[in-house]
């Protein structure tokens, strides 16, 4: 009796300890176990480079600091600077369209001091939603129609200069995030069915705005095999990797394709061809089980947030990073276009680490501040 009195204790205490420091225990865990295991594939990715994997700690340590930095903030407190923020931010895109520093034909990043750069397009992707959950934070719900256009109109503008840089692949998650918070607001049918039947016409009209090497993505999708020494190759490769893991995989550091340096970008965009190669159908298991876990626990946090700004917020970040999982795995594996997304907390990556590592930050806030009742 006295022992089961104790370990009741025991656990009420640590709960209390956990809530006090502002994180959720839950939470951090699947978090842990997704770096830790993106560091063991991204040694074998990177050719056995350890002062890759020690960066890529490094940055995780960052980006830990900057998720439970932004835990012991308050959502109410995200919620009034949410405007002034993404007016910031927007200023900050038309300064990286009119003196952004380029590379690769791309002009995404702001110089800063000692030769760092700074990609704002990155914090788009948490202050969209933190500004569409502002919108609607104070109204009633389901929006009305003047309402989903004003919101349409908040998405358009980031969307555009992100789209202009040239950034396809980041304006749309940037996009998916906001419409996210207009889903979960209660955007009604008849709004989801109208854009669905104005989907083709859009995709049309998208196809003649989209630069050449964009378009030829989408046609290697289509046909990857039209040119395999070409823009085929890297899907080919990919597809080839995990493919001839089977069940169980090669081993780890056995894998030929990434090796034998057949897999470009095995370390960034192609890095789940590695586990798949590797590991086999087992790790990739594994791997989609433990975003599960994130995915599956920031949905419970969404749906018991105290009011609608934290309930839209929580549940568009958690919902953009199923997309982020989804679109990476899916344009590896050959069933989407190649868009250069990351697989997030394994792929190799700088912002879009620290980026990431934010929106649990804010999920744990929004978890950790419900008041008692």
């Amino acid at each position: 009796m006295t022992d089961n009195v104790y370990k009741r204790a025991l656990t009420f205490a640590n709960a209390r300890l956990w809530k006090l420091i502002h994180v959720d225990i839950l939470l951090l865990g699947a978090l842990l176990l997704l770096m830790a295991g993106g560091l063991v594939v991204l040694y074998s990715a990177s050719g056995e480079d350890m002062a890759m994997v020690e960066r890529q700690g490094v940055r995780f340590c960052i980006g830990m600091g900057v998720c439970l930095g932004l835990a012991q903030l308050p959502p109410k407190y995200m919620r009034r600077a949410s405007p002034a923020l993404f007016v910031f931010l927007v200023l900050l895109l038309i300064g990286v369209l009119l003196f952004g520093v380029g590379a690769k034909g791309a002009q995404r990043w702001l110089a800063l001091p000692g030769g760092l750069r700074f990609q704002p397009s990155e914090i788009m992707k948490i202050l969209m939603p933190m500004m569409i959950a502002w919108y609607f934070s104070d109204r009633q719900l389901p929006p009305t129609f003047k309402e989903v256009l004003s919101v349409l109109a908040l998405i358009l503008i980031p969307v555009v200069m992100i789209a202009k840089q040239p950034d396809l692949g980041t304006a749309l998650l940037v996009a998916v995030s906001g419409i996210f918070v207009l889903f979960l607001a209660g955007l009604g049918w008849r709004y989801i069915v109208s854009a669905a039947v104005l989907a083709p016409a859009a995709g049309y009209a998208l196809w003649h705005f989209m630069h050449d090497y964009q378009r030829q993505r989408v046609l290697t999708f289509l046909n990857p095999e039209s040119d395999p020494l070409g823009s085929g190759w890297n899907i080919i490769q990919s597809k080839t990797a995990i493919g001839s893991g089977g069940l169980y995989g090669k081993g780890w550091l056995e894998g030929t394709q990434a090796q034998l340096n057949f897999l470009p970008e095995s370390h960034t965009d192609f890095i789940v061809a590695v586990l798949g190669e590797e590991f086999g159908m087992l790790g990739c298991g594994i791997l989609i089980f433990s975003y599960l876990l994130v995915i599956s626990r920031g949905l419970y946090i969404a749906g018991t947030a105290e009011d609608n700004y934290a309930r839209l917020l929580a549940g568009s970040l958690t919902l953009t990073f199923f997309v982020y999982m989804f679109v990476n795995i899916g344009m590896v594996s050959g069933i989407l276009p190649v868009v250069g997304v990351p697989l997030p907390l394994v792929s190799y990556g700088g912002t879009s680490i620290i980026t990431i590592m934010a929106t649990f930050g804010i999920l744990m806030s929004v978890q950790t501040h419900k008041r008692a009742r």
